[in-house]
């Protein structure tokens, strides 16, 4: 539960943008700010990239109960963000009195568990979704099993991903994968530029599927793994499925509803 607004304390976490960083100076001036493991909100300021590393830099901070995030969009796309409005935020205790009523969405991030050629193992979470990629110009050969039964043999591609409701309008939309409600409790499996199967594209998922994509010939079509912004390269076997126990927040003014932007999102033209 929000303390009151007159109670509430904010950090602030702003993108290396010259106008980010410009609103980081005014806002921290105006409201005060402090670590993130005292922080009862995050405001970042920048797009939604900058949103995703304050998430896991919260989580990092405060790994039992990190503290929601409230987004201002200072950036390009910033479907995860509200609105910036300079007046506005700036006005004497308004942004306290936004992030105070904020509607709050929880999130559950996926889990990503990556085995090298090196025999290593790099564990990382991913709020939107976790990819694997060809590293040359090699295609890769992928095979994919689900829940303990294999789907796919053999799958040519420059690469697949798993994603979330909140990223699936991200690059899994990008790579023609479907958008899906929150709160569907659906994981998307999108193929990245198929080579074959030709006409695969893609699976839905429940949300609790265990997803392992072992790479074939490592040494002649090697591959990375990349959960968000976490990059393991020369992967042989790459492991995904839900983490129950972390709960991410996000905060949005009740009029930038996220669960209406995906529904509009499904029928632009």
């Amino acid at each position: 539960m929000m303390p009151p607004s007159s109670q509430l304390r904010l950090a602030f976490v702003a993108a290396a943008t010259p106008e980010a960083r410009s609103a980081y100076a005014r806002l921290s001036r105006l409201y005060g700010t402090v670590p993130l493991d005292q922080a009862d909100a995050v405001v970042t300021l920048g797009g939604d990239g900058c949103l995703l590393e304050a998430l896991h830099r919260s989580l990092a901070a405060v790994p039992d109960r990190p503290p929601p995030v409230y987004g201002l969009n200072l950036g390009s796309v910033g479907f995860l963000l509200n609105p910036y409005d300079r007046e506005a935020v700036e006005r004497n205790g308004e942004l306290l009195a936004r992030v105070a009523r904020a509607q709050q969405v929880a999130l559950h991030p996926l889990r990503m568990v990556v085995t090298t050629a090196g025999g290593r193992q790099r564990e990382a979470l991913a709020v939107n979704e976790v990819s694997l990629f060809r590293q040359t110009r090699q295609t890769a050969k992928l095979r994919v099993t689900i829940d303990g039964v294999e789907r796919l043999p053999e799958l040519i591609c420059d690469g697949v991903l798993v994603s979330t409701a909140a990223g699936s309008t991200a690059y899994n939309l990008s790579v023609h994968g479907p958008i899906l409600p929150l709160g569907s409790e659906i994981l998307a499996l999108t193929p990245i530029s198929a080579f074959r199967p030709r006409r695969w594209r893609g699976a839905l998922l429940r949300h609790d599927a265990r997803i392992i994509v072992e790479v074939l010939e490592p040494e002649k079509r090697p591959v990375s793994a990349v959960a968000d912004s976490t990059e393991v390269r020369d992967t042989v076997r790459v492991e995904v499925a839900e983490d129950r126990s972390v709960t991410l927040t996000l905060l949005f003014d009740p009029e930038c509803n996220l669960e209406e932007r995906i529904l509009v999102e499904q029928f632009q033209q």
